[in-house]
């Protein structure tokens, strides 16, 4: 199974099925396909736009939107720079998205992301500066489309 039909997998199994954990996919993975890792999960997750979202009375369970590329610069909601850091604010759950999207960018620029639930710190790279480096993910974010 190639990485794009286990991806399409993944959507299909979080379309049709309530799923709250990345242990719960890989089981269901697990029946249909061959087993994958948690962190090869986590990956695929990130790569389709996934995200957790609260269902009133139930829980939270995985989404993933119908477009993620087009969604991701509708996620971002500030990006600021304090002079050292950048930190980018998201709608929540989003932060671990956009930041995987920034990481496979790969722009010289940026030496690190850490992601929480809504916000995201942006290391710059030695010789960067805070200011520059958030001109440039602005610049990406608007690429991500």
């Amino acid at each position: 199974m190639t990485p794009k039909q286990r991806r399409q997998l993944i959507r299909e199994l979080i379309e049709s099925n309530e799923i709250a954990t990345q242990e719960e996919l890989c089981k269901l993975l697990a029946a249909r396909a061959p087993a994958v890792t948690q962190a090869t999960v986590s990956r695929d997750l990130a790569q389709l736009g996934a995200r957790r979202t609260l269902r009133p009375g139930s829980g939270t369970y995985y989404e993933v939107p119908a477009d993620a590329s087009t969604r991701l610069p509708e996620l971002v909601r500030s990006i600021d720079d304090n002079g050292t850091l950048v930190v980018v604010h998201t709608s929540p759950g989003a932060a671990q998205v956009v930041a995987s999207a920034l990481d496979r960018a790969r722009p010289a620029e940026i030496l690190g992301t850490i992601a929480g639930d809504d916000a995201i710190f942006v290391a710059p790279a030695r010789g960067v500066q805070a200011a520059r480096l958030a001109r440039r993910v602005r610049e990406l974010v608007k690429q991500l489309r």
